[in-house]
């Protein structure tokens, strides 16, 4: 899979820069990226859905500008919500960017994948406790910025994938 880089507008002309693609997936990759990814990329892919997936992004301590524009330039977000996806703080910049792409007319489609969509609204469980990790490292807003976005994005009619 190859990986599609995005060179456009900044964020202040959001509203009228044309999407580049039709869907963004955001995952936590050792959840779900050999199994329910890979065949979610595969499908909408043969279909012909110009679909972003991060498989050679260089990863850091935060998202990349890049990516970000990535995220801005795509029609469609879907969030796969796993059993440890609280616990990347680049999945959580990348939800906090969706949530906020959404108010701009993005649509937002949530994936809970063997995860109850409660313990993600309600932040409780495992999303409870990478959120509390999160808290006693970082001791800055960006946390309750995440809190707000997984309970904005839990709040979506989505689809509740069990094994």
């Amino acid at each position: 899979m190859a990986l599609v880089t995005y060179e456009g507008a900044s964020s202040s002309s959001f509203t009228h820069q044309p999407k580049k693609f039709d869907v963004f997936l955001s995952f936590r990759g050792e959840d779900t990226r050999l199994g329910f990814i890979g065949h979610l990329y595969n499908a909408l892919c043969q279909r012909g859905i110009n679909t972003f997936i991060d498989n050679n992004l260089q990863r850091g301590e935060e998202i990349s500008v890049g990516l970000l524009k990535v995220i801005e330039s795509s029609r469609i977000s879907i969030i796969v919500f796993s059993e440890n996806y609280a616990s990347s703080k680049w999945c959580l910049d990348e939800l906090a960017k969706i949530v906020e792409c959404k108010t701009k007319d993005q649509l937002v489609l949530p994936v809970f994948y063997n995860i109850d969509p409660s313990e993600v609204r309600n932040q409780k469980g495992k999303f409870g406790e990478a959120l509390s990790n999160h808290e006693e490292k970082l001791k800055d807003y960006k946390v309750q910025s995440w809190r707000e976005a997984l309970f904005e994005a839990a709040n979506i009619s989505g689809w509740h994938y069990k094994h």
